[in-house]
């Protein structure tokens, strides 16, 4: 019954009828105006999307004592040179000029993975390749 459940949850969220109108508009907004609309959001109320994330960090910090073997590189600012930087993203991950140029652009508004899972020494590498083009990255 409670494999019903998780499986479930996602199905039985409801919309009260006073947001439905709002819930179709964000629904319709692609990923760069959600990242931007976050952000204002943020601003405006002083809050942070991130909070249920930082709920966690305690339960991770006892993982902590495994070494970590696989990291993730995230883009967190572009900086001035912005074709380099959109050069090095289609370079690391093999994606189209497009796909590249939108995941630069919505680095903007919030920080977005580069590429998941990678060795440490990978990592340090991507990241060299960042910051020469003047971004700034975090491995995580």
């Amino acid at each position: 019954m409670a494999e019903e459940t998780k499986t479930d949850t996602p199905a039985k969220i409801e919309v009260p009828a006073k947001f439905e109108k709002l819930v179709a508009e964000i629904e319709k907004m692609p990923v760069v105006e959600l990242a931007e609309l976050v952000k204002v959001l943020e601003g405006k109320f002083g809050v942070s999307a991130a909070a249920p994330v930082m709920m966690a960090g305690p339960a991770a910090g006892a993982a902590a004592e495994e070494v970590k073997t696989s990291f993730n590189i995230e883009l967190k600012e572009v900086g001035a040179s912005k074709i380099e930087v959109i050069k090095v993203v289609r370079d690391i991950t093999a994606k189209g000029l497009k796909e590249s140029k939108d995941l630069v652009d919505a680095a903007a508004a919030a920080p977005q993975l580069i590429k998941e899972g990678v060795k440490k020494e990978e990592a340090d590498e991507i990241a060299k390749k960042f910051t020469a083009a003047g971004a700034k990255v975090e491995i995580k």
